[in-house]
């Protein structure tokens, strides 16, 4: 890498990689992601079934913020009662295979960290 690379790891300005690693360090952003991945769209209640450690409070948060960063699609239908599905956005899919090489890694080294950690 040139240094030209490390000159936006400063904390002033705009950071692109504070600022992308801050979303996907949190508890839910990358559970949603790839839940959203394996299963195609899906209802908030479908979701919240699959990743059910997660309140329904947090998840509303999570899937509002990934919205909002255009990750994730979210259509709802005018029935009664209402009905929301979401599903990964094209920017969103362009992600997973990213995210795809953290999982396998972790799933490869988790008996060495947990080993680690005795």
């Amino acid at each position: 890498m040139s240094e030209k690379n490390f000159q936006n790891f400063y904390p002033n300005g705009v950071c692109p990689v504070r600022d992308i690693m801050c979303r996907f360090g949190d508890k839910w952003s990358t559970l949603v992601l790839i839940t959203l991945y394996v299963n195609g769209t899906m209802r908030f209640s479908d979701i919240h079934k699959t990743i059910s450690d997660v309140s329904q409070r947090m998840l509303t948060v999570t899937l509002r913020t990934l919205e909002a960063d255009g990750l994730v699609g979210r259509k709802v239908y005018a029935e009664v009662p209402p009905r929301v599905e979401y599903c990964l956005t094209s920017l969103g899919e362009s992600l997973i295979p990213h995210i795809q090489g953290l999982v396998d890694w972790a799933v490869e080294n988790m008996p060495a960290i947990m080993e680690n950690r005795r």
